[in-house]
């Protein structure tokens, strides 16, 4: 489904990205992980050109070249990112949000039924839809900001720290809405701190150091790999 070859992204001298191939295939949960600095996020942006490429690298989605296209369009190919930070409109309330998340002209249709399942995904969202955004919990927002991303009807979801900063008991919550997504089909790049939730949720994960990819296997594998339990687990 999305194929990314050699990526690479600077920021003036400093080269975050180098040199990094991925893909997703349909129906695939895949996570990046990663330390603090070593370009994830950078990863996911340069995919939704939001930050502009450097050299030669390509972005393929079902078999389209989509490489630095307009950031407003990479919706409109049927891939929706849900940055670090959330963006979520904290003035507006739920359905607001949810509304506007429809704007794409592929996600125009059916709205209402797509609503109602999305919010079947997110129960908790279901009972506050009237409720103004800014007044929600971090976690509450950070469902918002999955379920409007949602609601543009994409084929491909790029998570970024969905679990960043929230409760444990939050992100257990946050977790099951996920792994409820993954069940339906929906493929997903996800970008996480948490280990041992991301690697249980992926079917497939990548190791990015320093900008580079220095590893790649099944989630199981690399939840047992020892390399990875010293980085990332503590053992």
């Amino acid at each position: 489904m999305l194929e990314a070859r050699h990526l690479s992204v600077r920021y003036g001298k400093h080269l975050a990205l180098d040199d990094v191939s991925i893909h997703v295939d349909r129906g695939e949960c895949v996570v990046i992980l990663g330390a603090n600095g070593a370009g994830k996020s950078t990863l996911l942006r340069g995919l939704t050109s939001m930050v502009p490429l450097a050299g030669h690298g390509k972005v393929h989605f079902h078999d389209r070249n989509i490489t630095g296209i307009a950031r407003h369009r990479v919706v409109d190919h049927g891939i929706a990112h849900v940055p670090e930070g959330r963006g979520v409109f904290t003035e507006m309330t739920v359905e607001e949000n949810l509304l506007l998340g429809s704007n794409p002209a592929r996600a125009r249709a059916d709205f209402e039924a797509r609503r109602e399942g999305i919010l079947k995904l997110f129960p908790r969202l279901a009972e506050r839809r009237k409720q103004r955004v800014g007044t929600m919990s971090g976690g509450e927002q950070q469902m918002v900001a999955v379920a409007r991303a949602m609601m543009s009807k994409p084929e491909l979801l790029l998570l970024d720290e969905p679990s960043l900063g929230l409760a444990p008991i939050v992100v257990g919550e946050l977790f099951q809405s996920l792994r409820k997504i993954r069940d339906t089909g929906m493929s997903i790049l996800l970008v996480e701190q948490n280990v041992r939730a991301s690697l249980s949720l992926a079917s497939r994960g990548y190791l990015l150091e320093a900008g580079r990819i220095v590893g790649e296997d099944a989630a199981e594998n690399l939840l047992n790999d020892a390399g990875v339990k010293k980085a990332f687990l503590g053992h």
